[in-house]
């Protein structure tokens, strides 16, 4: 995405959703017994990390789509995306992806990873995990090969966006899952397609709302918001989490409101600062690296006490992330364009 094309306040979000996957994993680690809540009532909210990965989702498909959607949907030849894409998620990728098996290898079980076999460097390395189960270096690289396949699906999308509007893109991202049923085991890829389809949405509805002033986006993503909200503080994390094929399509229109909010409104709130903006260009590398941070500072202090292993993890992470980023991310993004276009993943933090 150029620089015209940049919408203020994507890089403080990633940074936000990336910074609440550390403490949510460091939540897991010191209070066991997921989908249960083993811990202080007072930190429940953390235990719902799968609805960051949907925010990224979201958040993966209005980026993307924002310069298409300004431009007719035309995508500006699919080589070129394919190298965009290449170049700004695998090189850092394949960097953290080897620094996990190593690890996992020599430092014996760790949270949140596994031994790895020979099977599972090819898996992991082709980015086809969500195809093939094989035991996992680093617990958070699942939703990468879930953006890694959605941006395959993406000009097709584009193509249907432009030539069938939103409503039948949607109804096509939707088709697996409804030919296959709910709760199949299809893949994570396409229960999280309908929402990648509607941050695509989001992004034609934020671009003409740019163009008319239109306003009250907040207000709508909080009535979207709040039955979602109401429905998983009264059921619990066990039901919630049994249900989140539902949770999470009710979410989507919720958070894709929220980026329209977030595009169409003010540019200089919290979002927009200078501590967020940082945070949010090492934020695909925070995601990408924090699981074997955490995991040595808890083996290193124990597991006993959540809030020193974040005051200890957290900033270590993000400290890591940042010279990670320098390494991995920056050297391949293409000269004059905006990181925050480029970025891609929950999966990927920067999406």
């Amino acid at each position: 995405m150029s620089a015209r094309h940049r919408v203020a306040g994507l890089d403080g979000l990633r940074g936000l959703l990336a910074l609440y996957v550390v403490v949510h994993h460091c939540w897991l680690i010191c209070f066991p017994g997921y989908p249960a809540n083993t811990g202080p009532a007072w930190g429940g909210w953390l235990i719902h990390g799968r609805l960051a990965v949907v925010a990224f989702i979201v958040l993966s498909g209005f980026s993307l789509a924002i310069a298409p959607a300004r431009d007719g949907w035309r995508l500006g030849g699919g080589w070129r995306f394919a190298g965009r894409r290449a170049r700004r998620i695998l090189p850092a990728y394949w960097a953290a992806l080897l620094v996990s098996l190593v690890l996992a290898a020599v430092a014996g079980p760790l949270p949140m990873s596994h031994a790895p076999s020979w099977r599972t460097v090819v898996v992991y390395g082709l980015m086809l995990q969500d195809f093939v189960a094989v035991p996992a270096p680093n617990g958070a690289f699942w939703s990468i090969a879930v953006e890694a396949a959605l941006y395959v699906a993406f000009p097709l999308l584009l193509l249907v966006m432009a030539r069938c509007g939103p409503i039948v893109t949607l109804a096509v991202a939707c088709l697996p899952m409804v030919l296959a049923g709910p709760g199949a085991a299809i893949g994570y890829t396409w229960e999280m397609a309908p929402l990648f389809t509607m941050g695509m949405v989001a992004a034609g509805v934020a671009t003409r709302a740019a163009s008319t002033g239109r306003r009250g986006w907040w207000w709508l993503s909080g009535l979207a918001g709040a039955p979602v909200l109401a429905v998983i503080l009264g059921n619990g994390p066990v039901w919630t989490a049994r249900h989140y094929f539902w949770v999470d399509l009710a979410s989507g229109p919720a958070i894709a409101l929220l980026l329209v909010a977030i595009a169409t409104g003010r540019r200089d709130g919290f979002l927009t600062s200078r501590p967020m903006t940082l945070l949010g260009n090492c934020s695909y590398s925070l995601y990408l690296m924090h699981v074997p941070v955490i995991a040595l500072v808890a083996l290193a202090v124990g597991t006993t006490s959540f809030l020193l292993l974040v005051a200890l993890a957290a900033p270590a992470a993000v400290l890591t992330a940042t010279m990670f980023a320098a390494l991995f991310e920056r050297p391949f993004l293409s000269p004059g364009r905006d990181r925050a276009g480029e970025a891609g993943t929950v999966v990927a933090a920067r999406t």
